[in-house]
């Protein structure tokens, strides 16, 4: 039986789950399954199956347990008996393992996708120095305990940070499981910490050479352009006609803060009382324009994009609406032309998604997945990118 909510709390080393192709073959070729659901289905029973935590078997793949045994006794005190390394099956970019040992003490290491990647993306020296920079800033983040960069020793860069316990609300089954007060808390605290984050001093906590401070929008829409050439083996012409109509009405930028890059509900951990333990996932950090968070969420909780099912959606989380309105309570930032960020969004989730699906085909990512799952994440890109044009046209309607 499928995991609750319960079991996918942050001890998530007691879960057990069906393997991915057995979620996939019992729903696709369930008989009570309408044609419309089957038709989304699929990608949602290997989006539930990856984000469930699911254990790795006899070895593990990007883990050299010798070498990172005399890493770990070097940097972390009192370690007791063996190290267990676990994979978390739950991103679609950089690969993240529990490692524990005796006494069950937890910390959690991350580090790149096995096999090649873009240059620019997968930066382990970066994640951890945001992290780092954050500590004691108001905004909640795991401990990070070190950085290694001798790829001696992992065959690639990798860090290292405290566990957080906790609950990782994935999908609107973990979402419902929570009391409507918890989840209005959690909703809350969703946009209380991101506005936290936005009003951190770039500065004063040392990230202010983290990038350039201006042209936020103008260098995301160079980059995940190029990323996207980089990464995509087909063609998709929308990307490009989406990206030259974007350029040419990008917003002033207001102000310049720290962009998360991939702020959303699973990438937070919560806890018990409804309240942000931990922020997760800083691959995509920078500085820039801020608002394109508050976009991300929005473009996140709706449910055709296939890249969320819907946790947003159960009653007690805000509305999109209530997303604008809570995060305009907190910042002094004007929201009149969020729907252009929000086009964005889709946007930009098409070129992320679109190297996700290739790193997968290529069988790069360290886990076994079903074929017809992986091209569900290309047929998402197109939805997407349509997305990303009819917001687009809205947004110059308004304008």
């Amino acid at each position: 039986m499928e995991p609750k909510g319960q079991l996918l709390q942050a001890d998530f080393l007691n879960a057990q789950v069906l393997p991915f192709r057995n979620h996939y073959q019992l729903l696709l070729e369930s008989s009570s399954s309408t044609q419309q659901e089957k038709k989304f289905l699929p990608f949602r029973v290997e989006r539930s199956a990856f984000l469930h935590y699911r254990l790795s078997m006899n070895t593990t793949p990007g883990i050299r347990e010798n070498e990172l045994r005399k890493w770990i006794d070097s940097h972390v005190d009192g370690v007791e008996g063996n190290l267990e390394y676990q994979q978390i099956v739950g991103g679609h970019s950089n690969l993240t393992y529990t490692v524990s040992d005796d006494s069950g003490r937890k910390w959690v290491l991350r580090r790149p996708p096995l096999g090649h990647v873009l240059a620019t993306a997968h930066d382990m020296t970066r994640e951890y120095r945001v992290i780092k920079a954050l500590e004691g800033s108001g905004v909640p983040v795991p401990r990070v305990i070190g950085l290694c960069e001798d790829v001696e020793v992992n065959d690639a860069p990798f860090y290292v940070m405290d566990f957080v316990d906790g609950i990782v609300v994935r999908d609107a089954e973990i979402a419902a499981a929570q009391p409507l007060e918890i989840r209005e808390r959690m909703g809350k605290s969703l946009l209380a910490t991101l506005a936290s984050l936005h009003s951190v001093d770039v500065d004063a906590v040392g990230l202010g050479d983290l990038a350039r401070r201006d042209g936020y929008i103008e260098r995301q829409l160079k980059r995940w352009k190029a990323q996207f050439e980089l990464s995509t083996n087909r063609e998709i012409s929308g990307v490009f006609e989406v990206h030259d109509n974007l350029l040419k009405n990008v917003p002033e930028q207001q102000g310049v803060g720290i962009v998360h890059g991939d702020y959303r509900l699973d990438n937070t951990i919560m806890t018990e009382t409804g309240e942000v333990a931990a922020v997760l996932d800083w691959e995509l950090c920078t500085l820039g324009d801020v608002l394109s968070d508050v976009a991300a969420i929005i473009a996140y909780s709706n449910n055709l994009t296939g890249m969320e099912t819907q946790a947003m959606s159960i009653e007690g989380f805000p509305t999109p609406s209530e997303v604008r309105s809570l995060y305009g309570d907190l910042s002094e930032r004007d929201l009149s032309k969020l729907d252009f960020y929000i086009s964005f969004a889709y946007w930009r989730l098409a070129c992320i998604l679109e190297g996700v699906y290739t790193r997968y085909a290529a069988g790069v990512m360290g886990s076994e997945t079903d074929n017809a799952a992986i091209n569900i994440f290309g047929e998402r890109v197109l939805l997407l990118v349509d997305l990303a044009d009819s917001t687009f046209k809205d947004f110059l309607q308004r304008k």
